[in-house]
């Protein structure tokens, strides 16, 4: 799941699961890979991942602009910017958003409660995927994981399989599995090698049923939390809230803020960045 930074946007379509925003993944290979360990800001050393790729992107390119969004100041490339919205940001006006410079969304489809583990839909998902479509958004889908075993993020995926039933989406199905800070939570006691195995095990099974995926994780989780290695044929969505990203290894989408404001939808909201090598 690397690539996506240093390929062509490719629009290309699905059978039954719409239009790609991202291109087809390719095969990784070792030749971009770090060969010794190095040590990141927070003074840890981070595994050495040798099947999985290096960001193409030159942080210092990333540019905050008036309004404090970020943009790639590259001409090679093509930049998005697109929100990830659940219930809690209430009733919104695609339209408007549409206006305001967003180019796709990552809709909440729905959860797993932290405490009885319950699977829930989003109660705005169907009403948000309809609206956004018609505004001429992209669109992609995430999961809120608090699996605590393989056949449970199984569970998870024919959850959210069912619950598309073929709908056509433009960008992944993602994966967010994030501790909580409760030790109250079924995860709490979670470890990185479970937290791999279970992304894995959703991103199989959506995958088969036609769908990209992508996972999700901020920096810390995924340099200690996550084995990369394992799931190097998944797309990654990097959240890290700063002027610039500063993970090492290629992700898809950087979630850069959680404060973002955008016409359309009221209070804050999470902001992303696609960047791709321009097609034209």
């Amino acid at each position: 799941m690397k690539k996506l930074l240093s390929v062509l946007l490719c629009l290309c379509l699905l059978s039954c699961c719409g239009c790609r925003f991202f291109p087809v993944k390719e095969p990784e290979t070792t030749a971009e890979a770090p060969t010794e360990l190095f040590t990141d800001i927070n003074g840890k050393e981070v595994p050495v991942f040798e099947n999985v790729g290096l960001t193409t992107l030159d942080a210092s390119k990333f540019v905050v602009t008036e309004n404090g969004r970020r943009i790639y100041d590259d001409p090679a490339y093509d930049c998005y910017t697109g929100v990830d919205v659940s219930v809690f940001q209430g009733d919104i006006d695609w339209t408007a958003v549409a206006a305001d410079g967003i180019s796709f969304t990552m809709l909440r489809l729905g959860g797993r409660g932290y405490g009885e583990g319950t699977l829930y839909e989003d109660t705005n998902f169907v009403k948000n995927f309809e609206a956004a479509s018609a505004a001429g958004l992209k669109i992609g889908v995430y999961f809120f994981s608090q699996a605590v075993s393989v056949e449970e993020a199984v569970q998870e995926a024919k959850f959210v399989i069912e619950i598309l039933n073929g709908m056509p989406l433009d960008l992944p199905v993602a994966y967010d599995w994030e501790h909580v800070d409760d030790t109250a939570a079924r995860t709490f006691a979670i470890g990185a090698d479970q937290v791999t195995s279970f992304a894995k095990a959703f991103c199989d099974t959506v995958t088969q049923a036609g769908y990209q995926t992508i996972v999700y994780f901020n920096r810390e989780h995924g340099y200690y939390n996550y084995e990369l290695s394992l799931i190097p044929d998944y797309y990654f969505w990097y959240a890290e809230y700063a002027d610039r990203p500063s993970f090492v290894y290629d992700y898809h989408l950087w979630q850069y803020t959680e404060s973002g404001r955008v016409n359309g939808i009221p209070g804050n909201v999470d902001l992303n960045i696609a960047v791709y090598a321009s097609s034209g």
